[in-house]
Order: structure tokens, then C-alpha cells, then sequence
């Protein structure tokens, strides 16, 4: 029988009649790497901070290293740490001072403290640069610093909300590159949010896609993947884009049919072999092929799969909300 970090049973949030997070359920093993994939606003973060007892719950369970997260938020916060989106350091502290404020919080004694900041120091590397300002770290290092903090106090369960959010390319593998260490090696549970995809799908052993509150699909990412079964063959076309993908559903070998603007996304196996095929399909249905891809499924073809949308477009539409809703806030005000 398998012991849970997280059980999680139909939780819900409501904020003003808005549902941000709907009815979800879920299971986290002890020593898992979780991974919440999603757009900005998908409720990513509502279920974190509900998990950690930041929010309360509107309705449903969830229990925590086997406290009810409503009804023990002591016990839960002694066996959880977080790393929040925003920053959160004392930039006027040094980093051994700002996990030894930490570490003072969470009650644990000089000759502990001592010991453990050491530790927490060397396992992300910044043994080197305890002295110096946090001010004076790099984004990179600033993020390592934070993950020590979240793991000074031996939690069971590290929360990471966005945590290369904002860092380039190179300093978010490297960041990666830790976070998986620390699972292995430490055996701490991490749940992880993401809205990169390529995030989940190097660190996560499962991942459940949000998109609107809700669940979507949860698997491990090559299972995800193979949902949809061989090649992704993407179409851009000019024309009769209706008519063509209407044909192409009729197709025992296509697996799957997506539009996407004038974007075709079609997946089969051999799909290299079918190209030829597809083109002369697309032209005798009035319809004009101007570039082909070809390419493995990835998990952004898996969001467009169940939710006819991809990751990308799905942020946009939720950052152009919030600018409408900050519009109509400054109209008010007026």
C-alpha cells in the first residue's frame, strides 16, 4: 500500500462567484515530483496556496503528510516548505543569515541551525557566497537561495510556484538541474507549478494539466504524449480550411485533427510517408499547402488536444482578461 504525501478529494475555491479551482482530485506518493502544468490563471497557484493553508477552501479535503490542511494548519506548515512566484528575501541579509532567520523561526536551536544552514548552503551550491548580500546574487542564485530556505527546516513536502519564472534559459536548466537532485537525493515530495512545458516534462514524473480550474488530464508526461499516438503534422494552409479538415476526420490513419487559426495539427504514425498524401488531399479540397512541420508530440500538443487551444494562446486570452478587468477597476475609479 502506498504511503500519500497529498490526498486531495473535490477541493474547490470561489473568490466573488469566480471558480478558480473546480472540484479537483489527486493523489501525491511520498518522494514523487509533481508537476501542476498550466496558463497563467488556470488555478495553479490558488491550489498551492490552499495546500499550504495560505488560502482557505471553499469546499472538498485535503490532507497533508496526514493533517487536514483546514483543521491542522500548524502541523501542515511544520512539514511543508514553499518557494513562492515573487521573491521574497531580505536583499539587506546575507544568505546564511536569511536561512538562519529562517530556521530561528521554525524554532530549531543554535547548534542545529548551525548545522543545518551549512547543509542546506552546500546542497544548492552557495556555500561560497553565504557572506555576501543577497542584493549582490544573481536571479539564479537568489532562486537556489530560496529553495535552501524552503528546505532548511526538513519539510516533507516543497511547494516550487513557478520557480524559474523569469530567469534565462541557461540559469532555469541549472535550476532544473537541482530541483531534481533534491528530489532524489533528499527524497522530499515536490509539487511543482509550471506553465513551461518543457519544465514539466524534464522534471515531473506526473503531471495533471489545469485549464480553467480544472483538471484536464494527469499522467506521466510520455504517457501524455503517447495519447496521441506517432507524428504531429502541421498544415499551414490558404483556402478551404473547413472542407479539408472535414476530410481528414474521416481518415481511419489520422489519429487526431486540430485547428488551430489556419494551422492544421494532424498526428498518425509515419507521418513523414503521409505528407505527400496530405498535400494532394488538401489541393483537391480547395485548399492550398504554404508549409509543412513535422515533428513528436509534445505536451503543448496535449493542452490542444483536450482544450482545442494551445498553452500560448490560452495566456494570451488570460493576460488580455486582466487588462480588461484592470481597465474597468481605473473606470471606476474615475
Amino acid at each position: 500500500m502506498k504511503d500519500y504525501a497529498i490526498k486531495v478529494h473535490k477541493l474547490t475555491r470561489k473568490f466573488n462567484g469566480l471558480t478558480a479551482v473546480d472540484s479537483i482530485s489527486f493523489t501525491v506518493p511520498n518522494g514523487e515530483l509533481f508537476g501542476l502544468l498550466g496558463p497563467n490563471g488556470a488555478g495553479k497557484t490558488t491550489t498551492i496556496n490552499m495546500l499550504s493553508t495560505l488560502l482557505s477552501t471553499t469546499s472538498g479535503q485535503a490532507e497533508l503528510a496526514g493533517f487536514d490542511v483546514s483543521k491542522h494548519r500548524d502541523e501542515v506548515r511544520q512539514n511543508i516548505g514553499v518557494v513562492f512566484q515573487e521573491p521574497a528575501l531580505d536583499t539587506k541579509l546575507t544568505g546564511k543569515e536569511n536561512l538562519e532567520f529562517h530556521a530561528m523561526m521554525y524554532g530549531m536551536g543554535k547548534k542545529e541551525r548551525k548545522e543545518r544552514v551549512q547543509e542546506v548552503l552546500r546542497l544548492v551550491d552557495l556555500t561560497e557566497k553565504a557572506g555576501v548580500l543577497v542584493e549582490n546574487y544573481s536571479g539564479g542564485m537568489k532562486r537556489r537561495l530560496e529553495i535552501a530556505r524552503g528546505l532548511v527546516h526538513r519539510p516533507k513536502v516543497l511547494f516550487l510556484d513557478e520557480p524559474t519564472l523569469g530567469l534565462d534559459i541557461q540559469t532555469r536548466r541549472y535550476i532544473w538541474d537541482y530541483v531534481k537532485r533534491l528530489n532524489q537525493e533528499n527524497e522530499v515530495t515536490i509539487v511543482l507549478t509550471t506553465h513551461y512545458m518543457e519544465e514539466a516534462d524534464f522534471l515531473c514524473e506526473r503531471i495533471a494539466i489545469m485549464d480553467y480550474g480544472k483538471f484536464v488530464a494527469m499522467d506521466s508526461p510520455d504517457k501524455l504524449k503517447n495519447i496521441l499516438g506517432g507524428d504531429v503534422v502541421s498544415l499551414e494552409l490558404e483556402g478551404d480550411v473547413q472542407d479539408v479538415m472535414s476530410r481528414m476526420k474521416e481518415l481511419s490513419w489520422i489519429h487526431t485533427v486540430t485547428l488551430h487559426g489556419e494551422v492544421l495539427s494532424l498526428t498518425m504514425e509515419s507521418g513523414e510517408r503521409k505528407i505527400p498524401q496530405l498535400i494532394n488531399m488538401a489541393q483537391q479540397n480547395g485548399a492550398q499547402v504554404s508549409c509543412v512541420h513535422l515533428r513528436k508530440p509534445s505536451l503543448d500538443d496535449v493542452f490542444l488536444h483536450y482544450t482545442g487551444r494551445s498553452i500560448r494562446d490560452q495566456e494570451a486570452t488570460q493576460i488580455e482578461k486582466n487588462r480588461q478587468s484592470l481597465r474597468g477597476r481605473m473606470g471606476r475609479r474615475r
